[in-house]
């Protein structure tokens, strides 16, 4: 692996890692998102704990910083991997960004479940199949109000549509990117999808308590 390629994974992953909802809620609310709700860094909890506003600016937030990695990254690469196929150099990034969200540095490598970050990853590398994924997301929350299935499924369906809807040159990294990012968006639900089995799942808009 060349050094240029180390330099973009580096960049891809610290501007990735970036905790987002725990700085917000840290800078606003002077609490750690980590002992609020589940304790996970992203939007879902940073909104269950009792703030719309800093809910959608993480989100948004998170989004951005996804998007963002792979662009610059794909900006890099022209400069400095020419010879490299553009997809591959925007896979790398991205896949780099999702697992700087996932495993942030700054907080002893224990982040969030990569849903926004690897939506925002997902929206430019593959912008048609991003919106259908997230349509997917949007339809399971309106039908069960299960976040985490949304979610699930939503990851899932991506590299599905990414087949339909990229067009051109797909190289097999590119591929193996999308499924590796997807997959590990589903692994980091493995709680949640226990407790979807077992009927204990907190529905959005239900009260942890209840």
């Amino acid at each position: 692996m060349s050094a240029a390629s180390l330099l973009i994974i580096a960049f891809s992953y610290l501007l990735g890692s970036i905790p987002v909802g725990y700085l917000l809620v840290r800078l606003f609310k002077k609490q750690d998102i980590r002992t609020v709700g589940s304790g996970n860094i992203g939007a879902t909890n940073v909104l269950r704990s009792g703030s719309k506003g800093l809910g959608a600016a993480t989100f948004v937030l998170d989004v951005a910083k996804g998007a963002l990695a792979a662009a610059i990254g794909a900006w890099l690469a022209a400069w400095l991997l020419p010879a490299w196929p553009i997809r591959n150099v925007e896979a790398l990034a991205a896949l780099a960004a999702v697992l700087g969200h996932m495993f942030p540095v700054w907080l002893g490598f224990k982040g969030g479940k990569g849903v926004a970050t690897g939506f925002g990853v997902f929206l430019f590398i593959a912008p048609w199949a991003a919106l259908a994924a997230i349509g997917v997301f949007g339809i399971i929350v309106a039908l069960t109000r299960y976040v985490s299935l949304a979610s699930i499924l939503g990851a899932a369906s991506f590299p599905i549509f990414a087949w339909y809807f990229v067009h051109g040159d797909k190289p097999a990294f590119f591929i193996a990117a999308e499924i590796i990012v997807s997959g590990l968006i589903i692994v980091k639900h493995h709680a949640n999808i226990g407790r979807l089995l077992s009927g204990t799942e907190n529905r959005f808009g239900t009260p942890k308590a209840a």
